[in-house]
């Protein structure tokens, strides 16, 4: 993600600040030290803020790791204002699995909160409820109260957050994918509605909240719809098969020209028949800008990607598509390079498979 430094990685999961997380971290300060001027109460609210977002951290590893045990890989964690992002390659295909994924992250905070109950409770220094806010109380007993209110948030089934992907799951178990989908989307964008409702007349932080859910919903929505499309339909049906491909010792300057000569954006970089890289247009503006045009393609080439088979399923290879760091998947049959497939030309696809289908109903009508 842009934007965002590593603070630290666990189990090859890198963790991730965005810029934008200073924000929050500027306005707590200020709005502490405007209180009464004292560094110190400006340090324990500024110390408080980024004990919660290690909460949050701890419930992102929770998704993250759970998903990793079913072969699912997280490209990493990123912090940002409204909470953690754990990028998870793509969410499990058993319902069961998504189940398990999707509520291991409120565990989590769940098992946090009652960690530091039973620490308070030892210590015997637990506090009335109705004597704590979020800046005044025992930190302990006000972290412990964070957590309760993150699992009680997270739970909401307002789609695609985690409440809506355990509800989802859980349709799925009981009917098609793709409609416990249109469901769970449809009551997390009626939710969306809610927040934004209340936000508008209380807290304008809730009206962020209801944009995200409902541009979530929708693209969740819109994505299993488009996998649905592809049941049954391999690779070598959609694939591009008119392409350019270039060589290890070809010059950025041999790039330049393909790309005004066609419309192809990225390229497979070729050694003896063999796909060895993909030059992207990102990397290529990238060297030409350090570099200049005769700079080799071996040398600003990402060997970062993956391949698809000509004779897999379509759905299968369009996951490894969102996936990939590269917008492009080489196509090979029998090891030899047959075609390309990008996002572009799949979504081209499947607009003329939908007009077909529509045709071909009314010609039966």
């Amino acid at each position: 993600m842009k934007w965002a430094w590593r603070v630290g990685s666990y189990r090859g999961i890198g963790v991730y600040i965005h810029a934008t997380f200073l924000l929050i971290i500027i306005w707590v300060a200020y709005a502490h030290w405007a209180q009464g001027h004292d560094l110190a109460y400006t340090l324990k609210g500024v110390f408080f803020v980024l004990a919660i977002f290690a909460c949050v951290v701890l419930h992102e590893f929770g998704h993250a790791l759970t998903a990793q045990k079913y072969g699912i890989r997280t490209r990493d964690i990123t912090l940002l204002p409204i909470g953690g992002v754990a990028r998870l390659e793509r969410m499990p295909d058993d319902p069961r699995q998504e189940f398990w994924v999707a509520i291991a992250g409120p565990a989590v905070n769940v098992v946090i909160a009652i960690g530091l109950y039973f620490w308070l409770s030892l210590a015997s220094v637990l506090s009335p409820l109705a004597e704590l806010t979020m800046t005044t109380g025992p930190f302990v007993q006000r972290l412990m109260l964070v957590n309760i209110m993150l699992v009680v948030f997270n739970l909401l089934p307002a789609f695609p957050m985690d409440g809506g992907r355990i509800l989802r799951s859980l349709l799925a178990m009981r009917m098609e994918y793709s409609r416990a989908t249109h469901i769970a989307a449809l009551l997390g964008q009626a939710m969306a509605l809610l927040f934004g409702f209340i936000g508008f007349f209380s807290n304008p932080f809730l009206i962020f909240i209801a944009l995200f859910v409902w541009i979530g919903a929708a693209q969740e929505a819109s994505m299993v719809q488009a996998r649905s499309a592809f049941d049954g339909i391999p690779v070598d049906e959609a694939m591009m098969t008119e392409f350019h491909t270039l060589e290890r010792d070809d010059t950025l300057q041999r790039a330049l020209d393909l790309i005004l000569a066609s419309s192809q954006q990225d390229f497979p970089v070729m050694d003896d028949g063999r796909v060895i890289g993909v030059l992207t247009r990102a990397g290529l503006m990238k060297a030409l800008a350090e570099h200049g045009e005769q700079w080799p393609v071996e040398r600003a080439m990402s060997t970062h990607f993956q391949v698809a088979e000509a004779g897999e399923m379509l759905q299968t290879a369009f996951e490894r598509l969102q996936g990939s760091e590269c917008r492009l998947l080489p196509v090979l049959r029998h090891g030899k390079l047959v075609g390309l497939l990008t996002m572009e030309n799949v979504g081209e696809y499947m607009m003329i498979l939908s007009a077909a289908r529509r045709f071909s109903g009314r010609v039966r009508q």
